[in-house]
């Protein structure tokens, strides 16, 4: 996700408006709508000139991409500005006119991320070979692809027990060409071995996703194929309400090879929070229980729960035992919202960070935010001295970011991990020390060095009394023992945040350093930004190919598609204590809420 195809401009900005208003982008052109992928793959490349003068006077340019027109999908040349503190996108498709979109909240925040832009290890075995790039119109992944898969997602339904009004997923009766998807336990396994068959580095890691995952009977068998497969991180995206109803199913998907839940979670209030708000808390003491992990995924929409991130994160503390994260999701407006929502609902990674800082009451500072392609020079010192290809987090610095708070009983309080650690330093001497041994130096003398030094990265004074960083650290890098770091995850919760693309804000040089992948049952492997930014392309093909009429699925199963959906169980005793809210600490009856979007 890192990297550019040109220089990224981050410092002053008075040279940036230097750029000649000739200087020219490849573009390619889809020829039109009616064609079939196999003929937009052979668009045709133009040459576009960029009016950069004209563009820079919206504000100080920063970089060129190209993005794509949000009405008809044509590949067009974007320019990034910053304007006013913020970071936005303008492009201009010649059919349909311009469209000027927030990109990142905070130019500060931007020019502090872009620092750790980096390029990853890339594609060796690519399933599309490629001369010429002419992404998003070929991901498979490309030869052009510049990460490796850091997590994948194997759809195994688009049927959901809910209809949140947000999510551009799940199959719904009324629409044209809508079709049930669930591939067969031969094509799991077949997406599981592309998976790893996946060079430089082989795929690892699974989300087992959806539609809702539970509600496929055979789940567990699933799991296990995978992990027949040698997937040894199966993680389960649900709303957790199954396992609600039913606590004895997260002992099967244990047992099965689950290794963690990822539970949607968007607020503390049945107002923030309307999808699984009464049945959460019993969902994570169903894997309390077990001991399977659970990390809650808000996604964040500006004027509905954008109030509540602090709150979410001390729902997390208060239930850290089985709670290890919180990985926040800034709302993509992909499918489901008008243009006119735009304003009204676009957040940016930026926008959480401040939101945190400010309910949390300054405990959780925005510059203990890194982005994620920071945690680099770690792997990348690990794999100097192991001389062994390591796994690599090299997204784009704009997609994502996270801080590690550590719950410290003798204070009260979540610890930031920068608050007693120096990151920045840490991560600049580890770069160091990989650059010695690829220069000649004998690693074990380098290593001895690393030893020696990383305490003098930690303030001991600030670290919270049960924990040594220094020593975890030591035992990762250098021996390979990483038994301390699951003690750490033990006592500390992970903040992460992760903002998917749209067609709005669509930037290739994003899009080229995804990491988080589709499996499909064609044998591709799809970044998450084209499945989902442009499904008419990806996602609604393939469920098409490999999916069956609501109809067709009925007659044969015997089922009725909304006869899936929750009706509330939980909802009719009330709040349950714990669940965030006022009413439930206090244990007050209420009446039943309504179901999300029925």
């Amino acid at each position: 996700m890192p990297a550019s195809n040109g220089p990224i401009h981050t410092g002053t900005r008075g040279p940036c408006l230097n750029f000649s208003p000739s200087v020219k982008l490849k573009c390619l052109y889809p020829l039109e709508g009616r064609q079939k992928l196999s003929d937009i793959l052979m668009a045709q490349i133009a040459d576009v000139s960029l009016e950069l003068k004209k563009e820079v006077s919206k504000g100080n340019f920063i970089r060129q991409t190209q993005s794509i027109c949000p009405d008809c999908n044509r590949i067009l040349p974007a320019i990034v500005f910053e304007r006013e503190s913020k970071v936005w996108m303008t492009k201009t498709c010649p059919e349909h006119g311009e469209t000027e979109e927030l990109y990142f909240g905070s130019y500060e925040m931007y020019s502090k991320f872009s620092r750790y832009w980096k390029d990853g290890k890339g594609t060796h075995a690519a399933n599309v070979p490629m001369d010429v790039c002419s992404c998003p119109a070929n991901c498979g992944l490309c030869s052009n692809h510049l990460s490796h898969t850091g997590l994948s997602n194997i759809i195994v339904t688009n049927r959901c027990d809910l209809t949140c009004w947000y999510c551009f997923f799940y199959v719904k009766k009324g629409l044209e060409g809508a079709y049930v998807y669930e591939p067969t336990l031969d094509q799991v396994r077949e997406m599981g071995r592309s998976l790893k068959a996946e060079r430089p580095v082989a795929g690892n890691s699974v989300q087992i996703t959806g539609g809702e995952p539970t509600i496929r009977e055979d789940l567990p068998t699933i799991i296990k194929i995978l992990k027949e497969e040698g997937v040894d991180h199966i993680q389960l995206n649900t709303n957790g309400i199954n396992l609600a109803l039913n606590p004895g199913l997260a002992k099967r998907l244990k047992e099965a090879g689950v290794s963690n839940l990822y539970m949607s979670f968007d607020g503390v209030t049945p107002k923030t929070n309307p999808k699984n708000h009464w049945e959460a808390p019993y969902a994570i003491d169903a894997c309390r229980k077990v001991g399977v992990g659970v990390v809650l995924v808000p996604t964040v929409i500006k004027s509905i729960n954008d109030h509540e991130l602090g709150d979410i994160i001390r729902f997390g503390q208060n239930n850290i035992d089985t709670v290890h994260a919180v990985n926040f999701q800034p709302v993509s407006l992909t499918g489901r919202l008008t243009k006119t929502e735009r304003a009204k609902y676009r957040i940016t990674i930026p926008d959480c960070i401040e939101r945190i800082e400010e309910q949390t009451n300054g405990m959780i500072t925005k510059d203990g935010w890194f982005p994620v392609p920071s945690c680099s020079p770690v792997t990348g010192f690990i794999e100097a001295f192991t001389k062994k290809e390591q796994y690599e987090l090299s997204i784009h610095f704009a997609c994502g970011a996270g801080t590690y708070v550590f719950n410290d009983p003798d204070k009260r309080r979540l610890v930031p991990l920068p608050e007693f650690v120096d990151i920045p330093g840490l991560i600049e001497y580890l770069d160091e020390k990989s650059e010695e041994i690829y220069s000649g130096t004998n690693r074990y003398i380098v290593a001895a060095k690393v030893l020696t030094q990383i305490t003098s990265f930690v303030n001991k004074e600030k670290q919270p009394k049960s924990l040594s960083f220094a020593k975890l650290l030591t035992d990762a890098l250098v021996k390979h023992d990483y038994s301390s770091v699951g003690q750490f995850h033990l006592k500390s919760m992970f903040l992460g945040m992760m903002h998917f693309q749209d067609k709005y804000n669509q930037d290739e040089e994003r899009l080229q350093r995804c990491d988080i992948h589709y499996l499909t049952p064609d044998l591709r492997i799809i970044p998450f930004c084209s499945f989902n930014v442009i499904p008419e392309w990806y996602r609604d093909r393939i469920q098409q190919k490999y999916g069956m009429p609501i109809e067709t699925w009925e007659a044969k199963t015997g089922k009725k598609l909304e006869a899936g959906l929750y009706r509330g169980t939980l909802r009719r005793g009330g709040h349950v204590q714990g669940c965030g809210c006022a009413a439930g600490e206090h244990g007050e009856p209420l009446p039943i809420q309504p179901i999300t979007g029925t």
